[in-house]
């Protein structure tokens, strides 16, 4: 089953969490069930629609993990997203091919920043200050995991701690921010869960 693992059991009277690596994971000191997909976009939209699948459903989906920065001012913040877009789909393109907006913008309850998810590791600068156009953080499975969710009904929230400036030295900062990221997000977790 590639990198899935679901840890507890899911309960249809609360929520799911969803993190790509057990990494990101380290801190949650919660009795919640976890779900671990892998990174990336296609591992996080086929872990979770699987398990959702499969049942029972829980009462929503709480995704968390880290996100890199495209703009100053927001490191060192745990951070709800209000939107996710998908910056490697060109929907524009596929709209002008096929009359279907294909991966359009999806609005979140939360009030904090717009993130950008794509299966590119944002790590240099050219590619930084492209997305900073169109977004505030960068990910790898927000938005997979907000579709998968909405395809069956379900709330979802995106929940992202900041543990890079998504430019250059972003891969080795990561790794050394992660277990500082997991802590804030089991913070979270234990404050708002």
């Amino acid at each position: 089953m590639g990198f899935m693992r679901l840890i507890g059991d899911i309960d249809p009277t609360r929520p799911l969490l969803v993190l790509a690596v057990a990494e990101e994971a380290a801190h949650l000191n919660t009795d919640l069930p976890v779900l671990l997909t892998g990174m990336g976009k296609v591992n996080a939209a086929t872990a979770l629609a699987t398990v959702l699948a499969r049942g029972p459903r829980p009462t929503g989906v709480v995704n968390l993990g880290t996100a890199g920065a495209l703009k100053p001012g927001f490191g060192g913040v745990t951070h709800e997203v209000s939107s996710v877009i998908q910056h490697d789909l060109d929907t524009a393109m596929l709209a002008s091919l096929t009359g279907v907006t294909y991966g359009a913008p999806i609005g979140l309850t939360g009030r904090g920043p717009v993130l950008a998810t794509g299966d590119l590791f944002v790590s240099e600068e050219a590619a930084r200050a492209r997305l900073a156009e169109l977004a505030d953080l960068v990910d790898m499975e927000g938005y997979a995991v907000a579709q998968a969710v909405r395809q069956v009904g379900l709330p979802v929230r995106l929940v992202k701690h900041v543990s890079d400036d998504a430019g250059e030295g972003a891969a080795q900062s990561w790794r050394e921010s992660v277990d500082g990221c997991a802590k804030e997000l089991g913070r979270w977790v234990a404050e708002n869960l």
